[in-house]
């Protein structure tokens, strides 16, 4: 017998038509799971709470560099502006800012400028569950929330938008625009750090330098009145001037060193936190003798031009040496300005792009930096040949003399660093942000979610889906028998396939079990009278088949029914036909004619009745059944037994054919037994019902030496859930002619 397995029917067998077929047989579970997932997505689009959006849009300005960092066409060369706006976006999306944001909404509310009615993310949901006042969430879960906020760059653009979702149109569109602000006061701070930085020790100075200048007018008025003395002569005066003078360039010096230093010093930090090789690099170009040298020899100059102005008092002579100091000067400041020029190109080459533009902010601080520490050197000189000089006064005039320096240096100290911090404010208050404002946020009129009518189709797709994927999960899992081609592909011979039996499964009663007597011109009646004729045929010599064995794999596969239409089918054909029910385990056969089930052949057997006594009529005529009777003990030892063997050949003298209805083959060993008695048997298997592995099985028990087994029987096949060509087989057969007056 030729061996099959699962694999052979897999679903890549399976052609287009099979597929419809499965679709169409399972098409009211998919209904019924599209309609549930139709009316879910209805429910939930009704009930859906409405959501809004709004979003305001920002341009990010990279900030400009120095000419040799800027792009020769930069609309086609603008390397850096993509990682510089995602940096900004982390810097948008960081946990610090959005701790910020969470403090301001919370000092918003609190002041009053926001009413927490128009407010819902941001609120307590488990306050408002409870009934108690609305209130605000704290600061670390409000950060939390604003982790929500969409931030997203427009492609190919500076611009970001920032939205945020919300169930409050007004929360919706207050979330972003507050968002925007507290980052634009953010980046402008950080564009502001070095000008607040100068600001903040101009501020110092400045508050030190009037300090300093009180007192010395004071100690200046206090020393002439005690002296006497209220004046110097020309030369004490003009000394004192002159000291003064350079004091007073000094401090200046001295004041712009300190500043660049802290610049440099910044600046070096930053760039070393990033890159601490590069940091060292730069160093090293700044340093360089051939700068070094220029720079000395230009500060030499300006120093003794400014010696010799002051100790000239001809304006001819005065107006030569400058235009003779400031020639040579101008010339060296040239040759510097090349060597600058050379080195920075230099720095540029070899410097990743994202640090250009600070390592040459490195470069130029440094070399200012080194340009003032020289000029400070001469000056100091300068003022210390001054003192020398000013030391050589008469005492008393000494005494006068410094104090009058000391204020005139402390005057014209506290203007220059008056001078320089209002300088330092106008820079604050001119420095801008790089980011601008585009759009604003605007509360929303029509919530943007939920799309009611997109969550319908979906609801309605998904369900359709759900619906075949269970149709086909079903199919994959489902190993049951469904057609005549399952069977006959395992080399099972196939007699008949019965269809359902209509209002059998309504009729309480049962009425339709014997439907060739009761609905004779039906499609399952034809069903049986084909089984008839193709059991007779089913041998070369039809006059041997005498009994015939109905037995299934399992219980409720329809063996009781199958047998009550074979044996009635017979008895329409004229034959004189008894049916023996042979199951004495869970009889049926009296049940489907209404009698009881004693008396039975199993009286008889043991002498409890006559043969007359257990024999019984049907409304058929020719058709007669025997009831199983009394339940023995050992059900199986009877039908083995001599008895029986003498029983069935009283029968086969009395009768043309023999029905025997006999329990399921796997269960009990009393199909088997019986099947060695009988001429012909017939196994029924129930359509999507019975398995494929329990069918084979009862095949292999039924086939033995005696050679009895014929085929099988198809039961319940619905015929009209797909397979076309069996539903007009029946059709055309069921349809007699008029002037047919047989029953055969």
């Amino acid at each position: 017998m030729k061996e099959y397995n699962n694999d052979q029917f897999s679903s890549d067998e399976k052609s287009l038509k099979d597929y419809l077929i499965l679709i169409r047989t399972n098409i009211l579970p998919i209904l019924l799971i599209a309609l549930t997932g139709l009316i879910v997505s209805i429910i939930y689009a009704t009930n859906a709470i409405d959501i809004y959006s709004s979003t305001t849009a920002i341009k990010i300005a990279k900030p400009s560099g120095s000419i040799l960092s800027s792009p020769l066409m930069p609309e086609f060369n603008d390397w850096g502006s993509d990682r510089f706006i995602a940096n900004e976006i982390e810097i948008l999306k960081s946990y610090t800012l959005r701790e910020k944001i969470a403090q301001r909404i919370i000092n918003e509310v609190e002041a009053g400028n926001v009413n927490i009615d128009e407010l819902s993310k941001v609120l307590d949901n488990q306050a408002f569950l409870t009934g108690s006042e609305k209130t605000l969430l704290n600061q670390t879960q409000i950060t939390g929330v604003l982790a929500l906020v969409g931030i997203e760059q427009k492609r190919g653009l500076d611009i970001v938008e920032i939205s945020f979702e919300s169930p409050s149109p007004e929360e919706a569109a207050w979330i972003p625009n507050i968002y925007t602000q507290a980052y634009s006061d953010l980046n402008l701070e950080f564009n502001r750090e070095q000008v607040n930085n100068v600001k903040s020790f101009l501020e110092e100075q400045r508050t030190e330098k009037l300090d300093d200048l009180v007192q010395a007018e004071n100690d200046l008025k206090n020393y002439q009145e005690l002296g006497q003395i209220f004046s110097l002569d020309n030369q004490a005066q003009q000394l004192i001037d002159q000291l003064s003078e350079f004091e007073s360039k000094k401090y200046e010096n001295e004041l712009e060193y300190n500043i660049s230093t802290q610049r440099l010093e910044a600046y070096r930090k930053e760039l070393n936190e990033r890159n601490p090789s590069l940091s060292k690099y730069i160093e090293k170009f700044a340093s360089e003798p051939r700068l070094k040298a220029l720079q000395t020899e230009i500060v030499s100059l300006e120093s003794r031009r400014d010696l010799a102005l002051a100790n000239t008092n001809l304006a001819s002579e005065k107006d030569k040496l400058l235009s003779d100091y400031n020639a040579r000067i101008a010339s060296l400041r040239s040759k510097l300005d090349e060597q600058l020029e050379i080195y920075k190109s230099s720095v540029f080459a070899t410097t990743p792009e994202e640090l250009k533009d600070l390592s040459l902010k490195i470069f130029e601080e440094d070399v200012k930096n080194s340009t003032l520490e020289a000029a400070l050197i001469q000056l100091k000189k300068i003022v210390a040949d001054y003192e020398a000089e000013l030391d050589q006064l008469p005492e008393r005039t000494l005494d006068l003399a410094r104090l009058e320096r000391n204020r005139v240096v402390l005057e014209k100290l506290y203007l220059l660093v008056e001078e320089k911090y209002q300088e330092a404010l106008i820079n604050e208050q001119s420095t801008p942000g790089n980011v601008q404002v585009i759009d604003r946020a605007i509360v929303p009129a029509n919530p943007s979610k939920p799309n009611r009518q997109m969550i319908i189709l979906v609801g309605l797709v998904l369900g359709i889906g759900l619906g075949f994927a269970f149709a086909f999960v079903k199919e994959y899992f489902d190993n049951s028998i469904k057609t005549p081609d399952e069977i006959q592909n395992r080399n099972i011979p196939v007699l008949a396939w019965v269809p359902q039996i209509d209002g059998l499964s309504d009729d309480k009663e049962k009425y339709f079990e014997f439907i060739v007597s009761r609905k004779p011109d039906s499609i399952p009646s034809e069903a049986f009278r084909a089984l008839r004729t193709r059991i007779l045929f089913s041998k070369v010599d039809s006059d041997s088949i005498n009994t015939i064995l109905i037995t299934s794999s399992a219980p409720r596969e329809g063996k009781t029914v199958v047998s009550v239409n074979l044996a009635g089918s017979f008895a329409q054909a004229n034959k004189k036909t008894v049916l023996l029910d042979c199951d004495l385990r869970k009889p049926r056969v009296h049940s489907v004619f209404k009698d009881p089930r004693l008396p039975g052949f199993t009286d008889y057997i043991f002498g409890q009745n006559t043969f007359e006594e257990i024999l019984r009529e049907t409304e058929l005529e020719n058709m007669y059944y025997i009831s199983a009777g009394t339940i023995p003990p050992n059900p199986s030892e009877i039908l083995a037994s001599h008895h029986m063997t003498n029983f069935l050949a009283k029968l086969r003298e009395e009768f043309d054919m023999i029905v025997l209805d006999s329990p399921p083959v796997i269960a009990v060993t009393d199909a088997e037994i019986l099947s060695r008695v009988a001429d012909a048997t017939i196994l029924v298997v129930s359509a999507n019902s019975t398995e494929m592995e329990m069918m084979q099985k009862s095949v292999d028990l039924l086939k033995h030496e005696h050679g009895s087994f014929t085929g099988t029987v198809l039961n319940n096949f619905s015929y009209r859930s797909g397979y076309g060509s069996y539903y007009k087989y029946y059709y055309y057969y069921s349809k007699k002619d008029p002037r047919d007056k047989s029953t055969n």
